[in-house]
């Protein structure tokens, strides 16, 4: 099969939660253990850093891949799911996986394929582990696809764990409260292993606690060891920020410069600096000096995006994958501290998303443009602009993501500000990202 044929392949015959929903979930480990024994169980010959969470996972995987590149290592990291090319999703020392690479490993593989019927998932993450594997890497950053008990990553026995944070989503899938949501990331915890916790949460610490004490793993909640606060607020267009780190109530000196700027990234920031103080603790040789690199260089060095992300000046245009009723809860305090004339919002969200909690967030007097990513999960953006409409949000229909970037970009005036978001697909689809 040609590269084109390989991804129709994945893409069409083996469901894709990430574009169909539920209908592409499948619960349980049974088939990503099959696909690793057949393929010599691979996940056992690399380490690994396993990270879960709500909202923070992938940017907090992308730091400590950063960090450890720079250390020196052979880092492979694996996220999903990817903005423009499926290879985005492995990634070793920052470079996509090979094409060349996927479709030979997917044609080598098809009879087993057929023979268990994977997901879309279990296959990527029997690539990943694979592709890991053969290149000998030092250490992988594995983020879970979907909560961790059983998600298909959790085949791994990790040097340590990380859990960013949690927050009302997927409840579909995963629980309608937090505690039982904590239940299901907290399955990442493995006997004996180190688990850090980025963010102390009264309404889930005891969940963490608990399952840590059985299965004696020590944890640490890295905020009480952590503070992050922001040392100087950075100018509107920023693609950085400053920020002051207190260790255990000491202030570090100098601030270090952190290469994403969403208000966000301060609570991912305590987690990140704790697993690195647990590799060290292990052995591991990660000078100061690259871990303040990585952190600052981290989209150049593993190609990050989408996270708070400036497309343009004059009209100032961004755009962030936050999808989740926390996510948007910082985006629009982040927004509101932007001086504009007139806030453009092109908006698209999926039809499994509680909707009408994330729409009564936002701001009324922007003009939205509604729109529809191409994927089965999207929701119609007529159907979008009547919900918003509801909560006293108006705009236009437009339909096509880029379309509607087209229309707000096109209406703004040069002081005003264009805010593209409410789901990964629809950053996914910016022309210019």
């Amino acid at each position: 099969m040609t590269y084109a044929e390989t991804l129709a392949y994945l893409y069409d015959q083996l469901p894709m939660f990430q574009r169909v929903g539920v209908a592409g979930f499948k619960s349980g480990l049974g088939n990503t253990e099959a696909l690793a024994e057949a393929m010599g169980h691979p996940e056992r010959q690399f380490k690994a850093i396993h990270v879960a969470g709500t909202n923070g996972k992938g940017s907090s995987s992308n730091l400590l891949a950063a960090s450890l590149q720079v250390a020196g290592y052979h880092v492979g990291l694996y996220t999903s799911p990817h903005l423009r090319e499926f290879t985005e999703r492995i990634k070793l020392n920052g470079q996509d996986l090979a094409p060349d690479y996927l479709v030979a490993w997917v044609a080598k593989w098809r009879p087993l394929f057929e023979q268990i019927k994977p997901s879309f998932f279990e296959m990527c993450v029997a690539l990943a582990y694979s592709y890991f594997a053969e290149q000998q890497v030092d250490i992988a950053v594995v983020e879970v696809g979907l909560g961790g008990r059983l998600d298909s990553t959790n085949i791994i026995t990790p040097l340590v764990s990380l859990i960013t944070n949690i927050s009302l989503d997927h409840q579909n899938l995963l629980g309608d409260t937090l505690p039982l949501i904590a239940a299901e990331k907290a399955g990442i915890i493995k006997p004996g292993v180190p688990v850090v916790i980025s963010q102390t949460q009264p309404a889930v610490q005891a969940v963490f606690e608990q399952k840590a004490r059985e299965l004696q793993a020590p944890i640490l909640f890295a905020d009480t060891r952590y503070q992050a606060t922001l040392a100087q607020p950075p100018a509107p267009d920023a693609e950085a920020q400053l920020v002051q780190i207190r260790q255990d109530g000491q202030a570090e000196s100098p601030a270090l410069e952190l290469g994403l700027v969403g208000d966000y990234q301060r609570l991912n920031l305590p987690g990140v600096l704790a697993v690195l103080d647990e590799l060290r603790r292990q052995g591991w040789q990660i000078p100061d000096a690259a871990v303040r690199e990585g952190l600052r260089d981290v989209r150049r060095l593993t190609g990050f995006r989408g996270r708070w992300t400036i497309l343009g000046r004059r009209p100032l245009v961004i755009c962030d994958t936050g999808h989740n009723e926390a996510g948007i809860r910082f985006i629009t305090a982040q927004l509101a501290r932007l001086p504009y004339q007139q806030l453009h919002f092109v908006l698209g969200v999926v039809n499994d998303k509680d909707v009408t909690k994330m729409l009564a967030l936002l701001p009324a007097a922007a003009t939205y443009y509604f729109c529809q990513a191409n994927i089965p999960r999207a929701l119609p953006a007529a159907e979008l602009a009547a919900r918003a409409a509801a909560v006293g949000l108006r705009g236009s229909v437009v339909g096509p993501v880029p379309a509607a970037v087209a229309a707000a970009r096109a209406a703004a005036a040069p002081d005003d500000v264009v805010f593209i978001g409410g789901s990964t697909f629809v950053v996914a689809e910016i022309e210019e990202l």
